[in-house]
């Protein structure tokens, strides 16, 4: 039997907060998280969903509103650090990353 290593984690703490992968669905009916995923390369994202387009960084910019409230920290504390025209996205919560962590633990399941 072979024994596959597991999933990388949907996110990984740095110094000052935490870094989220993040799979995007703009126009998704709702904001919501929607639980983990796993991507073609092995990696898990968290599943999220915004009823915004995306066009001129609307679902991003309701994308990071909705990791600043599932995470309890301020939205200005979220920045996008790459895939701003991708479907699979990185976001930098500032702060606390072990009660950011808990906090999207607890909504992702």
């Amino acid at each position: 039997m072979s024994q596959h290593p597991p999933p990388a984690p949907a996110w990984v703490a740095v110094a000052d907060g935490l870094v989220v992968t993040v799979r995007a669905t703009p126009r998704g009916g709702r904001d919501a998280i929607d639980g983990l995923v796993e991507l073609g390369d092995g990696r898990r994202a968290v599943k999220a969903r915004v009823s915004v387009a995306a066009e001129d960084g609307k679902a991003n910019a309701a994308l990071a509103r909705l990791l600043a409230k599932a995470g309890g920290i301020a939205p200005s504390r979220v920045e996008l650090l790459s895939g701003a025209t991708s479907r699979t996205k990185s976001f930098k919560l500032t702060g606390d990353a072990t009660e950011v962590a808990a906090r999207l633990g607890a909504l992702v399941g």
